[in-house]
């Protein structure tokens, strides 16, 4: 039997894990990890076709997806990026055009494609620093949800066998994979500090955090709290099992 002090932090780390897994996954699918805002009109200029084209169906290049990004109101994700772009009209030339998002997708090889100390310029050489948190920053939330998916069947064996004692292993998936998540924040930031290091904003274009960052940021939390829960169920039971077993001995 499990007490009901142990049962309830069960249910709350469960809870809590389930809510994390919720927003790290929302966080991962979306592009609203970093966006730019430019000033109104920059849609109009002259290249800003062009850079549409070549951002949707152009060839993979940072220095190009970044430049459009930057004027025209981008936003990016670990998995996608995306621009804002007027949408289509007829044979008139609308003064303010409603504004359509198009996105596309960073494909798994691109994910491993390196980084240049200067984007775009293969002849600068790599920048391993970049690199390696590109690939971090989209491998750690993976690894995150993997840990919580085992530890979630490992929940469901230790279920079946009516025993408690699998629920320190859960704990420590748990911290791991807010460990994980927390990683994945840093090597972002710390990644789009660089790549703002070495491609200078142009004037007037603005860039701030977006929401699925922070949805990131608080599954991390949440992960650890629910692993605090199942290690003080697990600790605290088997400390209560180890007296009551030494009390019928004696």
């Amino acid at each position: 039997m499990v007490d009901n002090r142990y049962a309830t932090a069960l249910v709350i780390g469960s809870v809590l894990s389930l809510l994390a897994t919720v927003y790290l996954s929302i966080a991962v699918g979306t592009q609203h990890w970093y966006q730019y805002r430019s000033p109104p009109g920059n849609h109009e200029a002259s290249n800003a076709s062009e850079l549409r084209e070549d951002f949707i169906n152009g060839e993979f290049d940072e220095k190009t997806y970044s430049d459009t990004l930057f004027r025209l109101n981008g936003t990016l994700g670990l998995w996608w990026r995306c621009v804002q772009v007027p949408g289509k009209s007829y044979w008139f030339k609308e003064p303010d055009p409603k504004m359509v998002t198009q996105c596309v997708s960073f494909t798994l090889p691109q994910q491993f494609v390196p980084k240049y100390k200067e984007p775009g310029n293969h002849n600068t050489g790599e920048d391993l620093l970049r690199t390696y948190l590109w690939r971090c920053q989209f491998l750690l939330p993976l690894v995150s949800l993997a840990l919580v998916f085992l530890s979630g069947l490992i929940g469901v064996c230790a279920c079946l066998c009516r025993s408690i004692t699998p629920t320190l292993g859960v704990g420590v998936l748990h911290l791991l994979a807010g460990l994980c998540s927390l990683g994945t924040v840093c090597c972002f930031l710390a990644g789009m500090d660089l790549l703002h290091r070495v491609s200078v904003l142009p004037d007037s274009v603005d860039g701030s955090l977006g929401w699925s960052l922070y949805l990131a940021l608080i599954s991390s939390p949440l992960q650890m709290m629910a692993a605090a829960l199942f290690l003080w169920a697990a600790r605290s039971h088997r400390q209560n099992y180890t007296r009551m077993t030494a009390y019928r001995v004696a």
